[in-house]
């Protein structure tokens, strides 16, 4: 353990210059027998060539590694400045610790001083302090409380970690928020203390926020340090994690789907980035946010936390429904951006950390607002300007957490009711997946960059985007015609009528590319052979119906019902489910619905329902076992459901059964409650998705009046492996042999007693996984909206013959990657 004596600490000293403070602490260790004297000159040449200022008044200056030889003992020594030095331009620093290391000994200091660097009080106090103990205190053992984010000393000193490991950032984007979420996550699952060092600064591996500060760029080597009962575990699975490349994906800039030729305008261009591609001929249209209106001080702090508290616990709740939203309409990848959010409102140390500001007489708004902003600079001021970029999403996390503690919001310009180009300053993620693509054409920002979330919301919704334009947009008149350009990131203010005609002959050639799936839609997923396929729609809200509708589905193959039961403090009415189920038959008008009944358990947070708390909840009490659990829940969703039989095609169909006892047991409560309604009989299905269900497809067929498989979920139980799994999901591959085959079986068990098979899981989406499963022989296939007129027309180019013979194949193959390779 590295020692800091009395005599290593100089209070309250005069000093005029960043090379004098250096100077002076290096003295302090010279005369400690630290080091040789000319180890001093080390640090400063150390200094011209990385910046050693950690922030919030605090700076580590130490040599250069080759200069190790210059050191005795490894050691530290402080100096106090409380008047202030300036650093670098901007940047006063009033703590000057000065690292000699010759290993890894000094670990805990910085550690400690990363619990330092987040809470101002403790700064102040140092800063000021007359006692030289309490610097020492502070230094060797820590924060006061000797906790951190996890309720865990965060300190790991070398000489105390159990284990380390040196892997490297692989990827284009280094360790940004994505990935950083998913080594958060990862270390999280785990009960040992998790370290990441990078160069001169540590993080806590469990802090996204902490994380990201560390500024990992790609291609850098980071070391993993853990700590405890599990700490071998916890390093084989986060070096596997880096090393599979943290689930990171390519996210291509504005690239375009289809070549696309050099406009040659005559009109000026606003040059900027190309975040999103496509062209957009608009009125411009200034986006004003609303003003956030709040008081700076307030009487009460412990009101005030408790306000904070809970606005952060419900901004919490919204981001997952968003996250949820965004993926079932965008994807997944789309999405991780609001889970990332939601992570960084899940560090207790930023909530901590504004709450000890609320003292004497600060309010939560006020308090929240500093905090964030002090955290968003530290990310802007890195390098790296992906990673700088992500200032912009802890902004965007901020304002939803103020808009919730503002006393009012005085609101901007509402948006026009017809299509516009936004013109702003900048847009959150959160900005951009409000936006409905029908009225916003495009957008152009005068900051941000190709790689930031907004952009990639604006891909995801197919809205073409440009970037960094820079304020001259800002300036230009609401109201005026623009073309807007975002394969090359340009914008034309007022364009001539020549060139209006150009970029629209342009639009009409991209289009006619584009929309050939779409104006084919509505016709019927023929093969070549004349051997049809249903496509249909999985939704999970009533408006989704008209959606799918429109999209060419030909009905619903899966209703997720658990929209009516989640982020409510009780259940929903029978009326209340009736109304949602016509208002989808009404939509359908006819086309067939079928409707999955509550399928959660433990995992979901369901307050009313009081589910205890399961080790394994995903093989635990969900799906049909929870409604034999809950009978009167169970009824009244049957009731709602026969009740709306009576308006359009309704099946019903449930989930997760496992033996013969679950679907006779479910098969009597409808005849039941179908009796005691009079209501006419309903085709009666179920999930295929554990395997149980696979090997007594034969007897299950004599049952039900048809299959839907749960590709997604089958996998998972085939396979045992989690698909939300933050290190294996990506080996959870529907198109694994295994669960072809599985599929095969379902089929073949299902043709025999004349019944009909269909898919609802992601593998009926995918082009590739469709034409694998008409050739198995399944009748229908469900998936999100949004693919229904690619899969219509891949399915339409192929010949039945032609897609049973490669199934064949497929079925022969020993791994995923073999199919993939057919």
């Amino acid at each position: 353990m590295v020692q800091l004596g009395i005599r290593s600490v100089c209070l309250k000293a005069s000093i005029s210059s960043k090379s004098e403070a250096i100077q002076k602490v290096g003295d302090l260790l010279t005369e400690s027998g630290n080091i040789e004297a000319d180890y001093v000159e080390s640090m400063m040449r150390r200094e011209q060539q990385a910046n050693t200022y950690l922030g919030n008044g605090i700076a580590i200056p130490h040599g250069q590694p080759q200069d190790r030889d210059l050191i005795h003992k490894t050691g530290i020594a402080v100096v106090q400045i409380p008047a202030g030095v300036e650093w670098n331009p901007g940047e006063t620093v009033h703590l000057v610790v000065g690292i000699a290391a010759k290993s890894d000994e000094h670990l805990q200091i910085l550690t400690n001083l990363t619990h330092v660097l987040d809470d101002e009080a403790a700064v102040q106090q140092l800063t000021h302090t007359d006692d030289p103990e309490a610097i020492i205190e502070r230094l060797t053992q820590g924060a006061p409380t000797g906790a951190d984010r996890n309720g865990k000393s965060a300190a790991l000193a070398a000489q105390e970690v159990d284990q380390a490991v040196d892997v490297t950032i692989e990827g284009g984007a280094g360790l940004h928020a994505r990935p950083a979420t998913v080594f958060a996550e990862i270390a999280k699952s785990f009960e040992a203390e998790v370290q990441v060092r990078h160069g001169d600064r540590i993080a806590n591996g469990k802090s996204l926020m902490s994380l990201l500060q560390l500024g990992v760029e790609p291609g850098s080597t980071i070391r993993i340090l853990t700590r405890g009962r599990d700490a071998d575990q916890a390093l084989q699975a986060l070096q596997t994690a880096v090393e599979d490349g943290l689930e990171e994906e390519e996210e291509a800039a504005a690239e375009s789907a289809v070549e696309v030729p050099e406009l040659g305008l005559e009109t000026a261009a606003i040059a900027g980035i190309a975040a999103a591609p496509g062209m957009a001929i608009a009125p411009l249209h200034h986006y004003e946010r609303g003003q956030l209106v709040y008081s700076d001080t307030a009487e009460h702090p412990d009101r005030e936390a408790q306000r904070l508290r809970e606005a952060v616990e419900t901004a919490k709740a919204d981001l997952t429904e968003l996250y949820q939203t965004v993926k079932q309409r965008s994807g997944a990848d789309k999405a991780a951006i609001f889970q990332a959010h939601r992570e960084f409102l899940d560090d207790p140390a930023l909530l901590e950390a504004a709450i000890a500001k609320l003292p004497p007489n600060r309010s939560a708004p006020a308090v929240w607002q500093e905090e964030i902003e002090e955290r968003a600079n530290s990310l802007a001021a890195l390098s790296d300007p992906l990673l700088a970029g992500r200032a912009a999403d802890v902004r965007d996390v901020g304002q939803r957490v103020l808009k919730l503690l503002a006393d009012r919001v005085e609101a901007g310009a509402a948006l026009p009711d017809h299509p516009v180009i936004l013109i702003a300053d900048d847009l959150t993620p959160s900005d951009t997946a409000s936006f409905d693509p029908d009225k916003i054409q495009g957008f152009c920002t005068a900051k941000g960059g190709a790689t930031s979330h907004t952009a990639i919301m604006a891909r995801s919704l197919n809205i073409p985007a440009m970037v960094g334009a820079g304020d001259a947009v800002l300036d230009l008149s609401n109201g005026g015609q623009a073309l807007l350009d975002g394969d090359r990131g340009a914008l034309y203010p007022e364009p001539s009528e020549t060139d209006l005609e150009t970029a629209r002959q342009a639009q009409q050639e991209r289009r006619a590319l584009q929309d050939m799936e779409w104006n084919t839609r509505y016709q019927p997923a023929l093969t070549k052979d004349g051997h049809r396929i249903e496509v249909v729609a999985n939704i999970g809200a009533p408006a989704e119906a008209e959606q799918a509708v429109n999209a060419g589905g030909e009905g619903v193959g899966l209703l997720r019902t658990e929209f009516l039961f989640l982020n409510r403090t009780a259940p929903p009415s029978e009326e209340e489910q009736f109304a949602a189920y016509t208002q989808m038959t009404q939509a359908l008008n006819g086309l067939p619905l079928i409707i999955r009944t509550l399928d959660i358990g433990g995992d979901k947070a369901v307050p009313y329902l009081n589910l205890p708390k399961e080790d394994n909840p995903f093989l635990g009490v969900r799906g049909v076992r929870l409604c034999f659990e809950q009978p009167e829940l169970f009824e009244t969703q049957l009731r709602a459901i026969l009740r709306a039989a009576a308006t359009g095609y309704v099946r019903i169909m449930f989930p997760m059964i496992a033996t013969l006892e679950d679907i006779r047991r479910a098969k009597d409560r409808v005849a039941a409650v179908r009796a005691d309604l009079n209501a006419p009989p309903v085709e009666i299905g179920m999930m295929v998705e554990v395997p149980s269900a696979v090997f007594l497809a034969a007897e299950f067929a004599q049952e039900v009046d048809f299959f839907s498989v749960g590709t997604n979920d089958l996998t998972q139980y085939l396979l045992a492996i989690d698909r939300g799994h933050p290190v294996l999901a990506k080996q959870a591959d529907a198109l694994h042999p295994a669960v072809l085959r599985a599929i095969q079986q379902t089929v073949q068990a299902a043709q025999a007693h004349d019944k009909w098979v269909g898919v609802c899981g992601g593998m009926a989406g995918d082009p590739l996984g469709a034409i694998l499963l008409a050739g198995l022989g399944v009748h229908e296939l469900s998936m999100t909206i949004p693919n229904i007129p690619a899969v219509k027309a891949k399915l339409r180019s192929q010949s039945l013959k032609r897609l049973q013979k490669l199934a064949q194949k497929a079925l022969k193959c020993r791994t995923a990657a073999e199919v993939r390779q057919l």
